[in-house]
């Protein structure tokens, strides 16, 4: 078992920077398996770590335990921090302890033993690095004490309370508590996920702003119905972890769990009763939109809402078996022939996926005139009145023929990247954060579904992707692009009306 205590400018850095390292660092299986393989930590305090819930308190737990783990800690610390693409961080560090000057050992002294052996500011002490064999003293002078096995025994009951706790104690003191995260890591992707994970702000919960009634009377007559409770029923189905074996080249969509849990809280509280499912396969995906679009009780309600995340491609997002599931035969199992009871109400998809492999690396704005838009043209189609059939004339219902619906209406697709004629573009998550596309959708829910239609937000959306850019110094992503779309076959304007309920 590791005796030594850190250096003091090693442990000084881990201070100074402990607020940037629980909100940016990535601890996950790679890390800890390499601290594990180093001898800093042990198979009970990585499973303690991993235990945690949230990578912010996984951080929190592992910086309280470095400075306990040996002259060799952070050294292999930042080791690892290389190791998992996170030499942003590792750099930081190594630039901190190096500019501190003297190396300090702080924890305990040997009480009467005198043997002391001076070290240089600029030393390395590899001495130090290759022996576990060693106590720090807390002169403020930089001093190696050395010490023998036996000796190590007799003082490890003595020192434990007053030296390693006493240093402990202050190194929690300058930690955060493991508050909401707020800086995303700055961690690049694989490529075979194509789902790049990069810097954005943490998602907001500002509760849902609620519309007046002043607003709802003066838009309910052009809109969709849009007062039952609950307004509707809301699906989403969040592939985080997928099977290695069936689909070796999908990785696990770290912050995929963030996505899915912000959907929840936002749509609960637009009033729609949420079911969550993750980690289900192409088929019971399937099974699972089937059960939910035919539920009877849609009659009941006025809207419905489909959240859909996962790896994917264009045309279709793939279960965790590797399979593909159609995107066009979701929309087909909504449309008026296959869910009659949603016929003429408002039917929401928010699609987070991608839908090729390329990704956006941006152009440079030029400056010069505003572009014009070229001028629209809108064709009408004729709509051939024909006879009516030979079954109504009969049953005398010439006056009053029952009206026909297009097989497919009243839906809004919400996608996270870009389908073009030559490129489908990959889409981008952060794995502390949760996707772009997913935080800029709560937020504008969150601040504009009041007093805008669902329409008018996914521009608004559109927007705030279009001025986002990755942060990853040092990788291909940096300054890499997004650009989400939506399509429509909406017929009114669909005001979601939050926290307004008419008084009949």
């Amino acid at each position: 078992m590791l005796e030594c205590g850190m250096l003091e400018r090693d442990s000084r850095a881990l201070r100074r920077h402990s607020a940037t390292l629980c909100k940016q660092l990535v601890v996950d299986a790679l890390l800890i398996q390499s601290l594990q393989a180093e001898d800093i930590l042990t198979e009970s305090m990585a499973e303690s770590i991993m235990a945690e819930q949230t990578s912010h308190k996984r951080s929190w737990r592992l910086l309280l335990l470095l400075p306990k783990r040996g002259p060799r800690a952070f050294s292999s610390f930042c080791s690892a921090l290389r190791e998992t693409e996170q030499k942003h961080l590792c750099d930081l560090l190594t630039q901190t302890a190096e500019k501190d000057g003297k190396e300090t050992y702080v924890e305990t002294s040997l009480g009467d033993r005198e043997e002391k052996s001076e070290v240089s500011s600029t030393s390395s002490c590899p001495s130090v690095q290759a022996s576990d064999n060693c106590l720090r003293s807390e002169s403020s002078v930089g001093w190696l004490v050395p010490v023998r096995e036996e000796d190590r025994k007799t003082e490890r009951q003595r020192t434990k309370k007053r030296g390693r706790d006493k240093q402990t104690d202050r190194f929690v003191d300058s930690l955060p508590l493991p508050t909401q995260e707020g800086i995303a890591a700055k961690r690049a992707r694989t490529h075979e996920s194509m789902e790049f994970s990069l810097d954005a702000d943490s998602p907001i919960n500002t509760p849902v702003l609620p519309c007046t009634p002043d607003f709802y009377l003066s838009h309910c007559q052009q809109s969709y119905r849009m007062n039952s409770s609950p307004r509707g029923f809301a699906l989403v189905i969040s592939n985080v972890t997928f099977d290695p074996c069936a689909a070796p080249d999908l990785d696990p969509r770290k912050g995929g769990e963030v996505d899915d849990e912000v959907l929840r809280k936002v749509f609960t509280e637009l009033d729609y009763l949420v079911t969550v499912h993750r980690d289900l396969t192409a088929q019971g995906m399937r099974t699972c939109i089937e059960t939910f679009c035919r539920r009877a009780d849609h009659r009941t309600v006025d809207s419905c809402v489909v959240c859909l995340l996962s790896h994917g491609v264009e045309g279709a997002i793939y279960g965790t078996d590797g399979q593909l599931l159609q995107l066009d035969w979701v929309f087909e199992a909504f449309d008026n022939a296959h869910c009659p009871l949603l016929q003429n109400k408002p039917k929401m998809f928010f699609i987070q996926a991608c839908r090729g492999d390329e990704m956006d690396c941006g152009v440079e704005q030029i400056d010069g005139p505003a572009r014009t838009c070229s001028p629209s043209c809108e064709q009408r189609d004729a709509g051939r009145e024909g006879q009516g059939d030979a079954d109504s004339r009969q049953r005398g219902d010439m006056g009053r023929p029952r009206i026909k619906l297009p097989q497919r209406s009243d839906m809004i697709c919400g996608f996270a990247s870009l389908k073009g004629q030559r490129i489908c573009t990959a889409a981008m998550r952060n794995t502390k954060r949760g996707s772009w596309f997913i935080q800029e959708l709560n937020t504008s829910l969150r601040l504009n579904a009041r007093d805008t239609h669902l329409a008018d937000i996914m521009v608004q959306v559109n927007g705030r992707i279009k001025e986002r850019e990755g942060y990853a110094p040092g990788t291909a992503h940096h300054r890499c692009k997004e650009m989400s779309e939506f399509t429509s076959s909406l017929c009114k304007d669909l005001y979601l009306f939050p926290k307004y309920q008419p008084q009949y």
